[in-house]
């Protein structure tokens, strides 16, 4: 036992003054030296990380922006929202809240809250509820989606699927071509969903669209599963923000389709604004 002993003390010894040679050595053999930082890190195993990409262009006035903001709170607290959780294989979501409108006009109101309970998901509600109301000028659907692509960039988190939830009133008018940025997104393996905002589709303009849908499904939705689903009425709102919610987590996708497939009608013409 006491030769076992010493021999244990003279490897840990060893070890002990090769620790500060390591990278010398990695370098000498070819090896890349792991950093105590890489060699430790932990990134949970979550069913979804979602990014809730919100507008809040100049066309979203004060009401549509409090029922915009008080439909996610409600959704996010419901007891379907929790149960959609549990479902998943793993049990637990990383969710993040950004609120968008022109290039680069991007603002983090919750940010990467992992939810595996009742009470996660009321801390995360709690933080959208408390945040500012803010008002820009453009519509940069594009700047949106690349920025909530970056956010799932070295999250700390783990995904069997990423999903990024953008909700608009609006074609992109501003920044880079939203096709552009759309198949940019798809091809780093994320999936897009959409929430067009069809509340005033009696005006036509700069900042809203006949069809709005249609827009969304040609032109900004993309990836496995997904889909869009409009939302016609203020009255409507927080049913459509819950029920897109529960299907993205659930990774299931609405039956009939929220919006017309573009076989059978004619395709949106993406650079409408642009």
């Amino acid at each position: 036992m006491r030769r076992n002993h010493r021999t244990t003390r003279s490897a840990i010894g060893w070890i002990a003054r090769l620790l500060p040679t390591a990278p010398l050595v990695a370098m000498m053999f070819g090896i890349a030296a792991l950093s105590p930082v890489h060699a430790f890190t932990y990134e949970p195993e979550v069913d979804v990380e979602l990014v809730l990409a919100v507008d809040i262009s100049q066309s979203m006035d004060d009401e549509e922006q409090e029922i915009q903001r008080r439909g996610y709170v409600s959704a996010i607290t419901s007891p379907q929202f929790m149960q959609a959780v549990k479902l998943g294989p793993i049990g637990r979501i990383a969710i993040a809240y950004v609120e968008w409108g022109g290039t680069n006009e991007h603002f983090m109101v919750a940010d990467w809250h992992l939810i595996e309970d009742a009470d996660d998901a009321r801390a995360f509600a709690a933080k959208i509820a408390a945040a500012p109301l803010r008002h820009v000028q453009r519509t940069s659907i594009s700047s949106a989606l690349m920025h909530a692509s970056v956010l799932m960039q070295d999250n700390g988190y783990q995904g069997l699927r990423k999903v990024i939830d953008i909700s608009g009133d609006g074609p992109n008018n501003q920044g880079g071509l939203v096709t552009a940025s759309r198949d940019a997104v798809l091809a780093s393996g994320v999936t897009i969903n959409g929430l067009p905002l069809m509340l005033k589709q009696q005006r036509i303009g700069w900042y809203h669209l006949p069809n709005l849908d249609h827009y969304y499904e040609d032109c900004v939705i993309g990836g496995p599963g997904s889909f869009a689903i409009p939302v016609n009425s203020l009255d409507g709102f927080a049913d459509a923000i819950r029920m897109k919610l529960v299907m993205e987590i659930a990774g299931l996708t609405p039956n009939p389709p929220g919006v017309m497939p573009a076989v059978g009608r004619e395709l949106v013409a993406c650079n409408i604004f642009e």
